[in-house]
């Protein structure tokens, strides 16, 4: 016999939020830490006109200031509010990582693309973490608000 599952009033099974803050925290303190040192170190040693290094750093560390800002709200993983901006910006930075491996596919050495492939990964694992922080965070919608006394 079918039982009709959709009326039964079932205790929603929670998630635990734990261990995707940790991991989120973790990819997010990676990328940080390779786009800022290690993207301008293996491009400097990958590409044969041999960039600056410290000029590369200095342009990470500027393209990364929104990064930097967002950092406190990333790693403390509570806030849907803030999240849901981080993951915004975090967005926008794995298109731009996108479009900047499409470009490097065509006439890069693999081992370029490689690096440039390994900061798209990172991103787009942070966007995952980010996304499934956010579906197991409490509702924004649902918060009671009392009313105003006069």
């Amino acid at each position: 016999m079918a039982t009709n599952h959709s009326n039964s009033k079932s205790p929603k099974v929670t998630k635990p939020i734990a261990p995707i803050a940790q991991r989120l925290m973790m990819t997010w303190l990676i990328w940080l830490v390779y786009r800022l040192m290690g993207l301008p170190i293996f491009i400097s040693v990958f590409n044969p006109s041999s960039p600056d290094i410290v000029g590369g750093i200095a342009w990470q560390a500027l393209w990364l200031l929104p990064a930097f800002i967002l950092t406190p709200w990333i790693v403390r993983g509570r806030s849907p509010y803030a999240l849901l901006v981080g993951s915004m910006f975090t967005l926008v930075y794995l298109g731009a990582s996108g479009v900047v491996l499409f470009t490097r596919a065509y006439g890069s050495s693999w081992a370029e693309i490689a690096v440039y492939l390994t900061d798209f990964v990172l991103l787009l694992a942070i966007n995952v973490w980010l996304f499934i922080l956010l579906k197991r965070l409490p509702s924004m919608n649902n918060v009671v608000k009392t009313p105003r006394s006069r």
